[in-house]
C-alpha cells in the first residue's frame, strides 16, 4: 500500500497579532478577530522565502525517518509564492536535501491545494512503480495588498510529505478530485498581490467544491465521518473549517488538532498538509484521518488515510523533528513597521 513514509513542517517564528494590522488600518480588531477566528499569523524572517520554508520541511521530515537519497525519484513543490516566475523551486529542495539528480521535478500551482496535488502525483508514481519514494511539498509566503482583507490572515509556513511503499506510517487508502472553472481568487503575471470575489470566496469556491470532493471520496468508499478519528480540511480563517466540518457531519473533537489557523493564519498550499502534520504528531495507530484541501480557482482534493503500527516502531522518531505545536511555540512578535519589511511591503532603498 503507497502511504506517507515520514513527514516533517517548518513555520517561521515571526508573528503579527491581527490587532496590530487593524490598528493600523482604523479597522475594528475585535470585529475581525471574532469574524475570521484567527489571533495572529506567520511572517517570515528577512531571508526566508517558499523554498527555504520547503528545504526546512524536507529536512525535518528526513530527520524522523532515514530515507535513501538516491531513491527519491520525484519531488514537487506546491506554492502561490515560488521565488522565481522561470526556475523551478524543486530543483532547490532536491539540491538542498542531497537527493539524486535521476529524479523528475516540477513546482505546483493550484492556489492553496498545489501541494496535496503533489501528493497525488507522487502516489500514481509510486503505485505504479515507476519511482519508490516521492517528495510532496505544500509552501507558501502567502501574499496580501495592505489593507486587503486577505492581509488579516496570509501567513508563512510548508509540509513536506515524503511517499513510498516501504512500511509507511499512514496508508493512503484512496483519493479524489472535484475540480470546476470558479474565479473566486486570481493573481495575474506580474501582480504583487491576488485579488479576490469577494462573497464567492465561500460560494461557490469554497464550500461547493470541498463537499464536492468529500461526498464523491464517501461514495466512493462508502464511509462516513464516524469511520474517522481525526478530519483536516483547508483553513483559510478558522469558521470556513468548522463550518464545513459540521456541514458534512464532522465533531469539533475531529478536527481539533489540525485546526491550527488561529495562531498560525493561512498559509495557502501549505494550510491543509501542516494540519495533517499536527494531527500525525499525535496519532496512534489504527487512527482513521480524513483530508480535504481547498484551492481558488477552483478544486478540492480528499484522501482518505489510515495510520500503520510503523508510526509507533524505531522506524520513525517524530520526536527528532518539531511537531506543529513546538514550531508554534515562543513566538517573536513584530509591529506593522517590521512586519512590512520583513514581507518585502517596503524596502531598503540602496
Amino acid at each position: 500500500m503507497v502511504g506517507i513514509i515520514t513527514y516533517g513542517a517548518y513555520i517561521p517564528r515571526y508573528r503579527i497579532k491581527l490587532e496590530e494590522i487593524a490598528r493600523v488600518w482604523g479597522d475594528n480588531a475585535h470585529d475581525i478577530t471574532s469574524g475570521l477566528g484567527v489571533k495572529e499569523k506567520s511572517v517570515p524572517d528577512l531571508d526566508e522565502d517558499t523554498a527555504t520554508m520547503a528545504v526546512e520541511a524536507a529536512r525535518n521530515a528526513l530527520k524522523r525517518r532515514d530515507v535513501d537519497r538516491e531513491a527519491i525519484g520525484a519531488i514537487y513543490v506546491g506554492s502561490e509564492s515560488h521565488p522565481y516566475a522561470v526556475k523551478p523551486t524543486a530543483c532547490t529542495v532536491g539540491e538542498a536535501i542531497a537527493a539524486t539528480p535521476n529524479m523528475t521535478a516540477a513546482d505546483y500551482e493550484f492556489a492553496c491545494k498545489a501541494g496535496t496535488a503533489g501528493i497525488q502525483a507522487c502516489m500514481g508514481l509510486v503505485g505504479s512503480g515507476m519511482i519508490k519514494y516521492g517528495v510532496a511539498i505544500g509552501s507558501d509566503v502567502a501574499q496580501g495588498a495592505p489593507s486587503d482583507a486577505l492581509e488579516y490572515t496570509a501567513a508563512a509556513g510548508g509540509a513536506a510529505f515524503i511517499i513510498g511503499k516501504d512500511d509507511p506510517i499512514a496508508e493512503l487508502h484512496h483519493t479524489v478530485s472535484f475540480t470546476t472553472d470558479t474565479p473566486d481568487f486570481w493573481r495575474r503575471e506580474g501582480q504583487s498581490y491576488p485579488r479576490h470575489g469577494g462573497r464567492f470566496t465561500g460560494e461557490p469556491g469554497y464550500f461547493k467544491h470541498t463537499m464536492g470532493a468529500v461526498n464523491l471520496l464517501f461514495d466512493q468508499i462508502d464511509k462516513s465521518p464516524k469511520d474517522y478519528d481525526y478530519a483536516v480540511f483547508h483553513q483559510p480563517n478558522a469558521k470556513f473549517p468548522q463550518k464545513v466540518a459540521k456541514m458534512l457531519g464532522f465533531t469539533p473533537e475531529q478536527i481539533r488538532p489540525g485546526l491550527v489557523v488561529p495562531r498560525l493564519g493561512n498559509t495557502y498550499s501549505g494550510a491543509s498538509m501542516i494540519g495533517l502534520a499536527a494531527t500525525l504528531d499525535i496519532a496512534k495507530a489504527g487512527d482513521r484521518i480524513f483530508v480535504a484541501s481547498f484551492g481558488s480557482g477552483a478544486g478540492s482534493d480528499a484522501f482518505d488515510i489510515e495510520v500503520t503500527d510503523h508510526i509507533e516502531s524505531d522506524l520513525i522518531n517524530r520526536k527528532a523533528a518539531p511537531s506543529v505545536e513546538d514550531l508554534l511555540k515562543n513566538p517573536i512578535y513584530l509591529d506593522y513597521a517590521l512586519y512590512a519589511r520583513h514581507k518585502g511591503k517596503i524596502v531598503m532603498q540602496e
